[in-house]
């Protein structure tokens, strides 16, 4: 069981692992301190649930070992200043102790278990990471659109959150105001735009705005549509995006997202006014792109490592 979770959880999220460390760095620690819990548990159990229970603490052990394996290198890299990530790595110890009564097992357990976790979420909470992420994306470009400040990654650490919805468009780290999907084909972008044949699937272009969602992005090395009544924006990226080109994807989804929701609710905008919120948003944003990046750059952030993408990649030729 713990070999074939092992596998399936590399293979869904294996590429989200390093932009999303933090996350997964406590993540594993849950999963391991739970299957310690239901090793715990499963003599009390007849048979057949204790092997359930003992078959869920291996997969919860795979798991914690994916998760911690991909963050602790991920982290390690980020704290290794002078190339000594091995030092890094070497450091830790383990403490064995014994108690037989199971009073005393569950107490010193739990206590230990709960110490555990608060203290690791305290040392994930300050880490503050250089490298934008979805979730640290959000809090910059929303700051700097907003008040035309940049954050440093000391201030944005302490708005972070550990936990986040995957894809959450989240304006100055409060309100959710939509989500996006980052990386997607061609065909889930054309879906709101186009209708399909019934009988022959043939695509037909029902409102005349693909052709000016494809001039709109001539510059660009994406393509970006915002889904008004699923409140989804969607992101499909041309051939060799640079780290740059994804990061300005995202923000111009965030502030699109942002335009919609203020100017006019998203879900009741047509086709038209979307396409033209886009464009008014991808003129404002592109006539500051240089100087932002200059900004973000000299605040600290690395805007030369790609996190923005956390799904197997997809491009298209353009």
């Amino acid at each position: 069981m713990g070999r074939i979770a092992t596998i399936l959880f590399a293979h869904k999220l294996g590429t989200s692992l390093e932009a999303e460390c933090k996350m997964y760095r406590l993540a594993a620690d849950i999963f391991n301190d739970t299957a310690m819990v239901l090793d715990c548990l499963s003599p009390a159990f007849p048979k057949t649930p204790r092997i359930i229970l003992l078959s869920l603490s291996s997969v919860l052990r795979a798991l914690c070992g994916v998760a911690a394996g991909s963050s602790k290198a991920s982290l390690s890299a980020h704290f290794a200043k002078w190339g000594n990530i091995g030092e890094l790595n070497a450091a830790g110890s383990i403490v064995v102790s014994h108690v037989s009564r199971p009073f005393e097992t569950w107490s010193c357990l739990l206590l230990l278990l709960s110490i555990h976790l608060a203290m690791n979420h305290a040392a994930v909470r300050s880490v503050s990471l250089r490298t934008l992420n979805r979730q640290r994306a959000n809090v910059v470009f929303s700051n700097y659109l907003h008040d035309k400040k940049v954050l440093s990654p000391e201030d944005v650490s302490q708005q972070e959150r550990i936990f986040e919805y995957d894809g959450c468009l989240r304006w100055k780290g409060q309100r959710v105001i939509g989500r996006a999907r980052v990386g997607v084909s061609l065909q889930e972008l054309l879906k709101p735009l186009v209708e399909a044949h019934a009988v022959t699937g043939a695509l037909r272009n029902k409102n005349g705005i693909f052709p000016q969602l494809i001039a709109l992005y001539t510059e660009e090395r994406y393509l970006l549509w915002y889904d008004g009544p699923n409140q989804v924006a969607l992101v499909v990226f041309k051939s060799r995006p640079s780290p740059q080109d994804q990061l300005k994807a995202w923000a111009h989804a965030l502030f699109a997202a942002h335009r919609l929701r203020y100017a006019r609710h998203a879900t009741s905008a047509s086709p038209s006014e979307v396409l033209g919120i886009l464009r008014d948003v991808q003129m404002e944003l592109s006539s500051m792109w240089v100087a932002c990046m200059q900004q973000i750059n000299d605040a600290g952030w690395d805007i030369d490592t790609a996190n923005i993408e956390t799904t197997a990649r997809m491009r298209i030729e353009g």
